[in-house]
Formats: structure tokens, C-alpha cells, sequence
């Protein structure tokens, strides 16, 4: 016979604090000294206490689980990004179901069904893929919902986002005051906002110098893309000195082809700036400067709005924009005049 199974009671002597305090840590609505709550999440690990999700659902009126939809998670950015976001909700007393959505009509509507089914309280939509169509029959449908890494102009929809025009405006600042002339842009999506904004930003500062893109193509956010561009790129009369490419997977892509099929010299030849900083950025491999979206302060934001949504339906959406942060490493050439910075991780 297996041994018993460990009761919020069990939880409140062995923390010194009553049942109901226990029950008031586990209840995202509860509010408990966060040094007190902290002892009692404490104790229910060691003890491996599970939350009786089901009672707690007949006594609020709600599931306790949130829906996470993506598109895919070939970027690594968005693994990262999934772990960190199920920790935090986790954190909050949720549940998380991860639903995987295509952008055909009949896709969409599956997946609105499914999270309509399992009653969820709430949804992130993690993808910049995922289509509009989505997004609007998610907000028809009346659940709570927020954008993770994705803009839209519908203002009718909370969003969490690196600030996207900023980024790309200083990675090509970077590359200009390192004095390359002939920079192309591996842009993302011109149907995803995040896309559009971190080409504005290239555009903007290309101007801002007094020069013209060598090119700027749109590359669906694919890798495959990303390194078929590259290959004609380099196969004009005139080529590159530099790449700004729209996030981490395509430059791990670009790189190959440079290095590898092209026998250029990265930075010698031509540089490369990425954005994301997904967790291959650092390996040696391709030591890739790239932008770096805030990761931990957008799951913060996502989880805090989607909550706030949650308990008071009737709150105005909102845009939270937060700054990223250049991640200097080897793949594009320094300044002249400014120090080498010490290899970050």
C-alpha cells in the first residue's frame, strides 16, 4: 500500500501557520506575507504536497489552467521562454497546457474549440506566426488573453514585447560606427508587427546616416529563407560588409552558409548581428552579438497582465514595451575607439 497522501494540513503544522493560510497561498486571489507564503511553498516541495486543483475549481467558479498556444519551437528562444513562463504561472497556483496552432481556418478554429473545451481562465499567445484570425476568435470567445513577444495593431489586445524598433535601430547604429557602408537586413515578417518594428528600426537608422540598405528581404522569420537570401546576397556584383538578421535562428543559419559554403570570415569579411539572445548565441560556435530580449521582465509582465485580466475582466488592455539590451560577442566588428568587452554570457 503506497503511504498517504500529503494534505494542506500536513503543510500547515509542518510550517507553523493554520490550514486556511495554506489554502490562502495556494489561491491566487489570497493575499499572505510573502515571507510567510514563501515558507509554506518551502514546505509543501520537501513534502510534495499537490494543490487539490479540482476543489479549488468548484469553490472559485474557475479551472486554475492557463493555455500557452505556439506555433512551433524550432527557435530556441521560445523554449526558453516556455519554461520560464509555466514556472511563473506555476508560481501563481496555474496549470499550464501547451496547444501547438498552424494558421490554416481550420487549425484556428480547433484550437479555439480546445481551449474553449478545457475551460481555460486564460491565454498567452507565444508565436509572432500565429495568425491574426487567431487572435481575433480568441478575443470573441471572451478568455482573458495576452501577447507574448507579438504585436498587433488591434488595440483591443494586451501585449508584452521587447521594445522591437529600438532594438534594430541599435544594432545598425553598431554596425555604422564600425564603418560598414553595404548592410543588409534579413528582416522578419512584414505581416508580424515584431518584424515590421525591428526593420523600421534598421531603416531608421540606416537614414539617420546618410545611407541607403543594401538590401532588406523579407524572411518569414525561417532559417531556410534566411540562408537561400544570404547565398544571393553574395552571389551580386556588390556585397554585403554586414547583415543585421531579424532574430537568432536565421543568423545561426546565415553564419553556416557564410563560414561554411561561402569560406568568408566572420567578422573580417562581414559581420552579423542577430536578436533574441536564444541560448546558442553564447556557444563558441557562433559567438553571435545579437540584441537581447528582456526575457525575465516580459514573463513577469505577461503573467502580472494575463492575472490582473483574470480577476477584473473589465480592465483596459495594455502594451507594455520593454528595452532590450545589445550583447557585444564575436561575430561583428568593434568600433573603432571602443573597448573589447569581456565575453557575455
Amino acid at each position: 500500500m503506497g503511504s498517504a497522501r500529503i494534505t494542506a494540513y500536513d503543510v500547515a503544522k509542518a510550517a507553523g501557520v493554520s490550514q486556511p493560510t495554506v489554502s490562502r497561498v495556494f489561491s491566487r486571489s489570497a493575499s499572505v506575507d510573502p515571507a510567510k507564503a514563501e515558507r509554506v511553498r518551502a514546505v509543501a516541495r520537501e513534502l510534495g504536497y499537490i494543490p487539490n486543483l479540482v476543489a479549488r475549481s468548484l469553490n472559485s467558479g474557475n479551472s486554475f489552467r492557463i493555455g500557452i498556444v505556439l506555433a512551433y519551437l524550432k527557435n530556441g528562444f521560445f523554449g526558453e521562454a516556455l519554461q520560464d513562463l509555466s514556472k511563473a504561472l506555476n508560481k501563481q497556483g496555474y496549470s499550464v497546457t501547451v496547444y501547438f496552432a498552424g494558421n490554416s481556418s481550420d487549425e484556428v478554429d480547433a484550437i479555439v474549440d480546445d481551449l474553449l473545451a478545457d475551460q481555460v481562465d486564460g491565454i498567452v499567445l507565444a508565436s509572432i506566426s500565429l495568425s491574426n484570425a487567431l487572435v481575433s476568435r480568441v478575443r470573441k470567445s471572451g478568455i482573458p488573453c495576452v501577447l507574448f513577444n507579438r504585436g498587433q495593431s488591434d488595440p483591443g489586445t494586451s501585449m508584452v514585447t521587447a521594445s522591437n524598433f529600438e532594438g534594430g535601430k541599435q544594432a545598425t547604429e553598431f554596425l555604422i560606427k564600425a564603418g560598414h557602408k553595404r548592410i543588409a537586413h534579413l528582416a522578419g515578417w512584414r505581416k508580424a508587427l515584431n518584424g515590421v518594428d525591428r526593420r523600421d528600426g534598421f531603416l531608421a537608422a540606416m537614414e539617420s546616416a546618410g545611407l541607403n540598405p543594401l538590401a532588406c528581404v523579407d524572411c518569414h522569420f525561417r532559417r531556410n529563407v534566411a540562408m537561400e537570401e544570404t547565398r544571393k546576397l553574395f552571389a551580386q556584383n556588390e556585397v554585403p560588409d554586414a547583415l543585421f538578421v531579424a532574430n537568432d535562428h536565421m543568423a545561426f543559419g546565415v553564419l553556416e552558409v557564410l563560414r561554411e559554403e561561402l569560406g568568408l570570415r566572420v567578422p573580417e569579411d562581414v559581420s552579423v548581428i542577430g536578436y533574441d539572445d536564444a541560448p546558442m548565441a553564447s556557444w563558441k560556435t557562433f559567438d553571435l552579438t545579437t540584441v537581447r530580449q528582456p526575457l525575465r521582465q516580459m514573463i513577469d509582465a505577461t503573467a502580472n497582465t494575463l492575472l490582473n485580466e483574470i480577476t477584473n475582466p473589465s480592465c483596459a488592455p495594455e502594451k507594455i514595451e520593454i528595452p532590450g539590451e545589445l550583447i557585444v560577442r564575436g561575430s561583428a566588428r568593434i568600433p573603432t575607439g571602443t573597448a573589447r568587452p569581456k565575453a557575455q554570457t
